[in-house]
């Protein structure tokens, strides 16, 4: 295969972590004035420590999409961010999750039918894409004619940066998210459905209903959740494998490996690379003292790589057990979504792994990373199998 490096995006950005843990392990952009964390125990730390490393996005005053996000449960404190979580905990549970699963592999039924007697496909266009987009789609109820518009709008939003002013294009987008989502509440409100959005409108804390804008976050939040990292999980997990001699004939032996084969994905290519703070007080990380209201990035794609947390860290190893990546985050802020993604790509792989013989990515495929410092996952994936 040919890697297409981008210098901003690189394909491989883990010999650049590998660097900075040895060299500079707590890092100050002087021009960004953000601080990085590159190191296992300093990114666990930052994550976990609500209390002195704020969720707050962009400070007392977002502006762009931020502002969408300002609301939302990724960027509220307790005790806020406690009551938020406890309105949504029970869409997200095993069990509620584990009911979605005969749907789930009906659909991944389908759209591998449409591919399995062809002998090759884009595997994220055609599989990792739509099949969380799907989901998530019918979890909160949206009309199965916007989907594409969702995850235009989710592309948008994940190849941002917050080192960089918004463009026009994510300015324009945040608004065409609101105005959407406003018309879906409007409407959820008059003749209110089994949804996920019907539910978070009857809800209440406190005997308060929600706001206006916490529902917005909700809703952004669920829709790049919801999508982009499974749909980077399932991409990844087959960029692992076929970089990995015999593993993909070993899953095909022994399927009950696959859960942890995909943990040890999350943890190799991590969908989520990095998560932003608020230093809240001045607190010493490493030899470094971080000023209060400073922003600090807690790489977790570098942390998941530490020589110190795993051996053998650069090595692909389906048999890690155990595996404490941070891929799905750490604390109060894990990610509410992970038994969602898990099972969705379990039974993508599974799919893949039993209908698609000979499985591998494509001769001579260019392989680029999407635009996003922030997500890790493939603009394509060419695949070829022997059709049966």
């Amino acid at each position: 295969m040919d890697v297409t490096q981008s210098a901003q995006y690189p394909l491989d950005p883990f010999p650049q972590y590998e660097r900075m843990r040895a060299t500079a392990p707590v890092f100050q952009d002087d021009q960004s004035g953000s601080w990085h964390v590159f190191r296992y125990d300093d990114v666990q730390r930052v994550l976990s420590e609500h209390a002195t490393f704020s969720s707050r996005m962009g400070g007392d005053n977002p502006s762009g999409t931020g502002q969408l996000f300002a609301s939302s449960l990724i960027t509220t404190d307790p005790p806020r961010h406690r009551q938020l979580r406890s309105l949504v905990t029970q869409a997200f549970t095993p069990k509620a999750v584990d009911a979605l699963a005969p749907r789930i592999a009906g659909l991944t039924d389908e759209l591998m039918a449409e591919i399995a007697g062809k002998g090759s496909a884009d595997l994220i266009r055609d599989l990792a894409y739509p099949l969380p987009v799907i989901v998530i789609s019918e979890l909160m109820g949206i009309p199965s004619e916007d989907r594409e518009r969702f995850k235009h709008w989710s592309d948008v939003i994940v190849s941002q940066t917050r080192t960089l002013p918004a463009s026009e294009t994510q300015d324009s987008t945040t608004s065409e998210m609101v105005e959407y989502f406003l018309a879906l509440i409007d409407q959820r409100r008059s003749r209110p459905g089994t949804d996920l959005i019907s539910s978070l409108l009857a809800a209440e804390i406190d005997g308060q209903k929600l706001t206006v804008p916490e529902l917005l976050g909700f809703c952004a939040l669920l829709l790049v959740a919801g999508n982009e990292t499974t749909t980077n999980l399932i991409g990844n997990a087959v960029l692992c494998l076929a970089e990995s001699p015999g593993t993909l004939e070993r899953l095909l032996s022994e399927p009950a490996l696959v859960p942890q084969a995909l943990e040890e994905v999350l943890r190799f290519r991590s969908p989520v690379q990095s998560m932003y703070r608020v230093a809240v007080a001045d607190t010493v990380v490493g030899d470094h003292l971080i000023p209060a209201g400073a922003p600090i990035v807690a790489w977790i794609g570098s942390a998941n790589r530490d020589g110190q947390q795993f051996q053998r860290a650069a090595e692909f190893d389906v048999d890690r057990n155990p595996n404490r990546h941070l891929a799905f985050g750490h604390g109060i802020h894990f990610c509410l979504g992970a038994p969602l993604a898990r099972l969705e790509a379990r039974i993508a792989l599974e799919a893949l792994l039993s209908r698609l013989p000979g499985l591998s990515v494509a001769s001579g495929a260019q392989l680029e990373r999407m635009d996003s410092s922030i997500v890790y996952g493939l603009k394509e994936l060419p695949v070829t199998w022997q059709p049966a």
